[in-house]
């Protein structure tokens, strides 16, 4: 089960910001998950939510993932959406995004004093 890891790497990383920047507290973590990362993104969320539970600076913290379209780019010049076969020349195009799993925000509060 991978979506762990994956999950307390996501924790890991808002902790170590809410950390460099004397947070009070980690109100929201917004997660852009590839179409082809090979994760479930309700199960990472799952698994966020009870990783951070245990402290208290994510207190009511909410996750939300949102799914990035795969898009591809073949030698021959095509750039589009296919993933498979290039409509172009049928040749294997390289994906250039939606394999990615990349932390994009981390809201915080912080004392102003």
């Amino acid at each position: 089960m991978h979506e762990y890891s994956i999950a307390y790497d996501i924790f890991a990383t808002a902790q170590r910001a809410a950390v460099e920047n004397h947070a009070t507290q980690v109100k929201a973590v917004k997660v852009d998950v590839g179409e082809f990362a090979m994760v479930n993104p309700e199960q990472v969320k799952f698994l966020f939510e009870v990783i951070a539970e245990d402290d208290p600076i994510f207190a009511g913290v909410s996750m939300e993932c949102r799914t990035v379209k795969v898009r591809t780019r073949c030698d021959c010049g095509y750039e589009g959406d296919e993933k498979f076969v290039c409509p172009t020349c049928g040749g294997l195009p390289h994906i250039v995004e939606g394999k990615e799993i990349v932390v994009t925000k981390i809201e915080i509060e912080v004392n102003d004093s």
